[in-house]
């Protein structure tokens, strides 16, 4: 019996890879899916966001998922990208190199032909266009051995197509922004429950672009920092202290969750209020200006003064100080970003 061709398939967990994965499936190969994931994905659907949905598909369709997290080396290339950022934060170039050396690697641990992926030319203005997808290729070392089969028929002949492992005419033509064509073809599928149409990235956002540049600005690129980057109102008290404050009991937990030693934690008594961290150093000479933050934005706002306590993580002791409300102009000078 002739061995079956095998592929790599990127499966995000949105729905162009999901399409593309479909589409292989049914040319007869042998597919095992592989989903990179990295702290920066939005589509947070339930505690995995896409790496569930990437699940989800990969055992409807009866295939294996490989799946990654991105750490450190994933963080480097975000603060020192080759290949320039877009708008805000976002080095799609540099990371969708990244994804396909880790999916090559991949490839030849599995024994497998070749990869392909859900992109879409003219999708994307930074990373999907012609040139683009040329030079991602060849920086990662697979030039000829990514298909695109929802945009095939815009694309040169790729090493699949050559050999016959994939037949060209049951390939696509999708290109540009709309995404009418893929949900109609996920319609004809069946396809009805996927997080977000093409997956998204917490760098493209102003406001946390605006948050992680401040904290690389600083000297700091710890996974726990990033991870706080996600929730509340971030204050710059000095070059080396910040103030997270949380904006609802939501994120007041997950806030106590990523608390680390010397961490100082304030909260306004007997009134609903934010759990506010300072992470940094000269804790002491902030103290009251934190308090002022904590108490502005808990239910004691309109209150003349309000008692905040104040203790270290992972001590017993606390202590007390009486807020008043900050002066707003100064306040806003020190956020960051909402």
């Amino acid at each position: 019996m002739k061995k079956r061709v095998k592929a790599i398939g990127l499966l995000s967990g949105g729905l162009d890879s999901t399409l593309a994965l479909k589409l292989m499936i049914e040319q007869g190969l042998e597919v095992v899916a592989f989903n990179l994931k990295t702290i920066f994905c939005t589509c947070d659907h339930g505690s995995n966001g896409c790496v569930s949905f990437s699940r989800k598909f990969a055992a409807e369709f009866g295939v294996q998922l490989k799946s990654m997290g991105a750490g450190s080396e994933y963080i480097e290339l975000v603060k020192k990208p080759k290949f320039g950022r877009g708008s805000n934060m976002n080095p799609c170039i540099d990371c969708r190199i990244f994804l396909l050396i880790k999916a090559r690697e991949l490839m030849n641990e599995l024994d497998a032909q070749f990869i392909f992926t859900g992109e879409v030319l003219g999708q994307r203005p930074m990373s999907q266009h012609r040139k683009a997808l040329l030079l991602i290729e060849k920086e990662a070392g697979v030039e000829g051995l990514i298909l695109r089969p929802l945009s095939a028929h815009y694309l040169p002949l790729t090493v699949p197509e050559l050999r016959g492992w994939v037949d060209r005419s049951l390939l696509l033509a999708f290109q540009g922004r709309t995404r009418r064509p893929q949900m109609d073809l996920a319609a004809k599928y069946g396809i009805t429950d996927y997080p977000c149409p093409a997956g998204g990235c917490l760098l493209t956002d102003p406001g946390f672009a605006a948050r992680l540049r401040d904290l690389f600005d600083h000297g700091i690129s710890a996974m726990n920092d990033i991870l706080l980057l996600k929730l509340g109102r971030h204050f710059r008290l000095s070059p080396v202290t910040k103030l997270i404050v949380g904006r609802n009991e939501r994120e007041n937990h997950t806030i106590a969750n990523l608390v680390q030693s010397e961490d100082i934690l304030l909260e306004v008594e007997n009134v609903g209020s934010p759990l506010a961290l300072i992470r940094g150093q000269e804790h002491q000479e902030l103290l009251p200006l934190a308090a002022t933050i904590c108490k502005r934005y808990s239910d004691a706002r309109e209150a003349a003064t309000a008692q905040v306590k104040i203790w270290q993580a992972g001590s017993l002791s606390t202590s007390y100080l009486a807020a008043q409300n900050p002066d707003e102009k100064y306040l806003r000078s020190l956020l960051i970003t909402e």
